[in-house]
């Protein structure tokens, strides 16, 4: 399971695309501006609600990130560690904690946004945000990233299975690393090509028809909460 947009009719699902990436930008710019546990605690409770507006849970998000678990929570221990006395630096591993924990809320609100925008209207937003050639091609590189990233997970994990299916657990690690990567590397590749020969029988353009975006009613709260998370953030900087 990863993050992916899911088709639904939650709040998220209803609302324009350019609020929900908003909404996004100015949780994040708060997240980094109050860095106090009663802060965090706030936005904890905000990502959340994110979550749920968009259809999803907060554990089939989180297991959608569960890649990035590892470093989150390897980092208060490697910051903590010092040599010699007095080899723990408690507040060093509080520091980066706090670091760690902002970073896991951003990613819920991410994934909020993921699992409730389509990939043409992200695309469409990104392009309206930054206009002409490198909005564009922001644009497709965004809308490759959220189709293709996707499919490699699903080949890895499946040459992973097929390989223990075979007994490969019995094989040294090196070796069925060695046959992973391989079978990745290839499978990219040749999805690749296939992708390159897709878009040039579609004649692929740069300035496709996207769908059109409109505010509505429901974006005027999300606006205004990015509005005072925006301020917020700027007051606590200052």
């Amino acid at each position: 399971m990863t993050v992916a947009y899911v088709p639904d009719d939650s709040r998220f699902h209803r609302l324009d695309p350019r609020s929900k990436l908003f909404l996004q930008v100015a949780f994040a710019a708060a997240a980094y501006a109050y860095t106090t546990p009663q802060g965090l605690a706030v936005l904890s409770a905000l990502a959340v609600g994110c979550v749920w507006a968009a259809g999803g849970t907060v554990r089939e998000v989180a297991w959608g990130y569960r890649w990035s678990a590892p470093f989150l929570l390897v980092a208060p221990v490697v910051a903590g560690i010092t040599v010699g006395p007095p080899w723990i630096r408690t507040a060093d591993a509080l520091t980066t904690g706090l670091a760690s924990y902002r970073v896991g809320i951003v990613l819920l609100v991410a994934g909020s946004f993921v699992r409730s925008t389509p990939v043409r209207e992200s695309r469409a937003a990104l392009q309206w945000l930054v206009p002409g050639r490198p909005g564009r091609v922001l644009g497709v590189g965004v809308a490759l990233v959220f189709r293709f990233l996707p499919l490699l997970r699903h080949d890895l994990a499946s040459t992973h299975a097929a390989v223990h299916a075979r007994c490969g657990a019995e094989r040294p690690v090196h070796h069925r690393m060695r046959i992973v990567a391989v079978a990745g590397i290839a499978r990219a590749l040749g999805r690749a090509d296939r992708l390159a020969t897709a878009l040039t029988a579609r004649c692929f353009a740069w300035n496709p028809t996207l769908p059109p975006l409109r505010f509505s009613r429901a974006d005027v709260p999300v606006v205004l909460l990015a509005t005072g998370l925006f301020i917020a953030a700027i007051v606590a900087v200052a």
